[in-house]
């Protein structure tokens, strides 16, 4: 990840890992505070970052990380497959907000730019399973994808085909991109389910 940060292409991986350098930021900032004294704490000259986009459905799609390498997907994959979910969930590990638009019947209000949801409450609910859905890349196991397929239309697909389809195209190859060994298991990402359909419609 070092490598692909200074001498790649920064940008194809600062949302895949802002949410973990958000919680480096904190904690480094919590360190300070507890080593030297409150009074060199960082949000005092720091206190507030701006986000210079708006958050319409182009443009959020233009903020996640589609293109991701491949080498760099299945190293944070296999790292995440060994956390346990408490700490994955922790923010000390990986911090997260949601912006959400907000309007208010009272001008004096309207101008608040964070606001704290009460952990449990049905917003806060809410709020996690959105950043879960975002965060979680869909994995399925061949029996899953041969499943999809002839529930797409085509019948005749069987794990015989997809074996024999996965061969031909070296689709186990990490460098491709279609899946992901965790714990001894393969896994297949949606991008290999589409490449089954799209070649399964040539041939019909």
């Amino acid at each position: 990840m070092r490598n692909e940060i200074e001498h790649r292409s920064t940008n194809r991986i600062d949302d895949a890992l802002s949410a973990k350098l958000q919680a480096c930021c904190i904690n480094f900032n919590d360190a300070i505070k507890d080593l030297f004294g409150r009074e060199f704490a960082l949000e005092k000259r720091l206190p507030i970052a701006l986000q210079f986009v708006t958050f319409d459905g182009v443009q959020r799609q233009s903020l996640i990380a589609t293109d991701l390498p491949a080498h760099i997907a299945t190293a944070m994959d296999n790292f995440h497959a060994a956390l346990s979910e408490d700490e994955q969930k922790d923010p000390k590990f990986r911090f997260r907000v949601a912006f959400v638009p907000k309007l208010s019947g009272k001008a004096s209000k309207s101008d608040l730019a964070v606001e704290f949801i009460k952990p449990g409450s049905p917003e806060a609910e809410a709020v996690e399973r959105v950043l879960l859905k975002e965060v979680e890349r869909p994995k399925f196991l061949p029996g899953e994808i041969v499943a999809k397929v002839k529930a797409a239309g085509h019948a005749g697909f069987n794990m015989y085909d997809h074996t024999k389809l996965s061969q031909q195209l070296d689709a186990r190859n990490p460098g491709k991109g279609y899946g992901v060994k965790v714990a001894n298991t393969w896994y297949w990402y949606e991008s290999w389910l589409e490449k089954v359909l799209e070649t399964e419609r040539r041939l019909d």
